[in-house]
């Protein structure tokens, strides 16, 4: 290596003579900083000197966020440096180039990765970050740094696969980041993982479902060796144009490759001085680097020097440059180069050029004018202006499609192997075990109701068929000694969930006394004179007998009459109401007969219920003693528990006569 080689790049004048001049090799380890209004001339100047340095036989790597400049570069390389030449253009869909950040990384670096990604998530999320965002993000990345064949890729993985996440972890050896995985984000609850986890796969996710990002970050395995190709001096040539790619994946992709640009350089530590000295230097050229400016830059302009890393950056204007990066960039640089720049800007370099030249002299530079201090020989020189040289000609011959051939051949795969590794990555997580026909987890329960429930007249398991919808829902019948089940589409509630108050009406045990129903009197005085209130039913209404009896609101609104009593004054027994109802569905015909005996038992049984207590048993008030609900007594029906509550609710509770559901009468009545 020629440490005296000076790669040239503008002209002065010298007693009258314009005299071209550079910078020497030795010199361009202490970096180079370019700032000057677009249109100035930097791009310009930058290509000149990445020309030399491909014609030079040098390793170099220019990102160029536009893609003119890397388009250009390929037409001056020349034929034996063909197979030379790395070429990673993203938009190049068939044949994707492969790079994984988190490939091979050595225990003592993955912090650098680490904060280098996080610093360019953060760069281009800045405005929708926050710190559990970057905590829970970090632990991601250091998990994934140890576990083999690991990308990018499975950060959404990570975050959303449970056996993937189990098996990940099971591999982590720092202590930290395992303690985070199995003692933190397992005690998460459902709230906070709902609040973290999903804004980190939300912006992943923009990436890894880009086909253009994620052929290139989901390959375990790069396509080349980046310390290789710095130590055999490669040409890396990436065409990052925001216009085919975007911005933020251009920004994104800038930022990883910077990074793994980075840890190749520090890898050289591995190597003793003596084997130092003969490796050869490595020219990085960035262009608008504010792009790409993560941590890792001020890593590098401190650090790289000794590693034979030698950059030169060009940007617009100071602004663009984030805090943490200024003060390296001013710090580090060897060379500073300005081209006509803002009066901002140039009341911030002013002190660096002061004072041969003040701020209006930098805000009125022309084009292709520059002002610059020069590293020579280890020394930075006094400020002295300068033109910039016109581009190199180019050559006669260009192999370009040559170029772009052999870098396919060498280091990209097409893009269905790609997308078939990807796919099996996906599905490489072990397979759970679907359950079985008929187990819990078979089907998801449904909130509709069942068949039973939808057609009018199914058969409940035990009971009489379920009663049609064509008017309002009738409950089943309850009796006391042997519960019978709801129907499926009334799902059932506790007496502590429904608004309505427990029913007193229907006993829950045959030893309770229970309050008389009082509503009942009037029917049974038409029950001994033979006159049953006339029921709505068409087939009821044609029995003879019944078409001149009164209706159930005629008995409503009738006045209390004096009923006789039975003559014993013993306490009411609880009677089963289903006595009152049919037995079953196939005597339904016998069971709801007129006969003289079922009259008479159905009168006898109302009679029980209405029977006036003995004055030497107090009857006990009606709000003082509240039976329990049963759960398996039927609801009463809207209609009816309003009109109760619509006929008790004037005078007294304990005198007003209480108004017989329209529904019981039908039940009691109903005749076939």
């Amino acid at each position: 290596m020629d440490e005296n080689r000076i790669t040239y790049f503008a002209e002065t004048d010298a007693r009258n003579k314009r005299v071209k001049f550079g910078i020497k090799a030795k010199d361009r380890t202490r970096h180079v900083y370019v700032i000057g209004k677009t249109g100035m001339g930097k791009s310009t100047m930058l290509e000149n000197m990445a020309v030399q340095d491909i014609q030079n036989g040098e390793g170099m790597a220019f990102i160029d966020p536009h893609g003119k400049t890397a388009d250009l570069l390929l037409e001056y390389v020349p034929k034996e440096r063909i197979r030379d030449v790395i070429y990673i253009a993203p938009f190049d869909v068939d044949y994707p180039i492969s790079f994984n950040v988190l490939e091979a990384v050595d225990r003592d670096k993955r912090h650098l990765v680490s904060s280098g990604l996080m610093s360019t998530f953060k760069k281009i999320w800045e405005d929708a970050w926050s710190a559990r965002m970057e905590y829970i993000l970090t632990n991601t990345l250091l998990a994934l740094l140890e576990y083999p064949g690991a990308t990018l890729l499975g950060v959404n993985r990570m975050l959303s696969d449970k056996e993937y996440r189990k098996d990940v972890v099971s591999k982590i050896t720092d202590p930290s980041v395992k303690a985070f995985w199995v003692k933190e984000f397992a005690n998460y609850t459902e709230r906070m993982a709902q609040e973290a986890v999903p804004a980190i796969q939300n912006k992943v996710g923009q990436f890894t479902a880009n086909p253009l990002i994620r052929n290139m970050i989901g390959q375990p395995v790069s396509s080349f060796d980046f310390r290789k190709a710095m130590d055999d001096r490669k040409i890396i040539i990436i065409n990052l144009s925001k216009g085919k790619i975007g911005d933020e994946n251009m920004k994104l992709l800038g930022g990883l490759l910077v990074t793994k640009i980075y840890l190749a350089a520090m890898s050289r530590a591995d190597v003793p001085d003596r084997v130092m000295k003969v490796l050869p230097n490595f020219y990085l050229f960035v262009d608008e680097f504010q792009n790409f400016a993560n941590a890792s830059f001020a890593d590098i302009l401190s650090e790289a020097r000794k590693y034979k890393l030698n950059l030169t950056i060009a940007h617009q204007y100071i602004e663009q440059m984030d805090e943490i990066v200024r003060p390296a960039v001013f710090g580090n640089v060897g060379t500073m180069i300005t081209f006509r720049i803002g009066a901002n800007d140039a009341e911030a370099l002013e002190k660096e050029f002061a004072p041969t030249f003040t701020m209006e002299d930098l805000v009125n530079l022309g084009f292709t004018q520059i002002y610059l201090k020069l590293m020579i020989d280890g020394l930075s020189s006094a400020p002295f202006s300068a033109t910039t040289l016109p581009p190199i000609p180019h050559p006669d011959s260009s192999y370009v499609k040559d170029i772009i051939a052999a870098s396919r051949e060498q280091f990209s795969r097409p893009r269905a192997q790609v997308e078939e590794e990807i796919v099996k990555f996906h599905e490489a997580s072990p397979a759970r075990p679907a359950p079985a026909k008929g187990a819990p987890g078979a089907a998801r329960s449904s909130t509709a109701p069942s068949a039973s429930a939808a057609i009018p007249g199914a058969a409940i398991s035990g009971s009489a068929p379920a009663p049609a919808h064509a008017s309002a829902p009738v409950p089943a019948p309850v009796s006391a000694s042997v519960p019978v089940p709801q129907p499926p589409h009334r799902a059932a509630r506790s007496a502590s969930q429904s608004s309505r108050p427990a029913s007193k009406d229907v006993p829950t045990k045959p030893s309770e006394t229970h309050k008389p129903f009082l509503g009942l009197k009037d029917m049974l005085h038409q029950l001994q004179s033979k006159k049953p209130p006339e029921p709505e039913q068409p087939l009821a209404a044609a029995k003879p007998g019944l078409a001149d009896a009164p209706g159930p609101a005629t008995v409503a609104a009738k006045p209390e009459p004096a009923t006789p009593g039975p003559a014993d004054a013993e306490t009411p027994k609880a009677v089963s109401l289903s006595s009152l109802t049919p037995k079953a569905a196939q005597s339904r015909t016998d069971s709801k007969a007129r006969t003289p005996e079922n009259l008479s038992q159905l009168r006898n049984a109302l009679a029980s219920l209405i029977k006036p207590q003995e004055k030497s048993a107090p009857q006990p008030a009606a709000n003082d003693v509240q039976q329990p609900a049963d759960k398996d007594a039927p609801r009463k029906d809207p209609e009816s528990a309003a009109s109760g509550e619509a006929a008790g609710g004037k005078g007294s509770s304990k005198d007003a006569p209480r108004e017989v559901p329209e529904d019981i009468l039908k039940r009691v009545l109903k005749v076939d």
